[in-house]
């Protein structure tokens, strides 16, 4: 065995394989960066429901701290407009004097 066929029996022997490796490694480099940018876009979507949710709960709280900060008089009004229309009918206004 000398000359060409000892170089191209060297080609099968070593080139094979090594060209066999460089494509299944590319095919999982290339899975995994689609891996990562799918798990980056629910991380995302995930991100903005945190941050609704966020903008959601400190709206309630101003409300809050309004409502805490305000006079009575002006708190018993917005609490009566914000019960149903039906439950304002039937609560009759109470006299605040007392008869003797």
């Amino acid at each position: 065995m000398g000359g060409p066929t000892a170089v191209f029996l060297a080609l099968i022997i070593i080139g094979l394989p090594t060209v066999m490796i460089f494509l299944l490694a590319n095919r999982f480099f290339k899975f995994r960066e689609r891996k990562l940018e799918v798990e980056a876009m629910h991380a995302a979507e995930k991100a903005a429901q945190y941050a609704s949710r966020s903008h959601e709960l400190e709206e309630r709280v101003r409300v809050l701290e309004q409502i805490v900060t305000d006079s009575g008089a002006r708190t018993a009004a917005q609490i009566e407009a914000l019960r149903p229309k039906a439950a304002r009918i039937e609560r009759a206004p109470r006299d605040t004097k007392l008869e003797s």
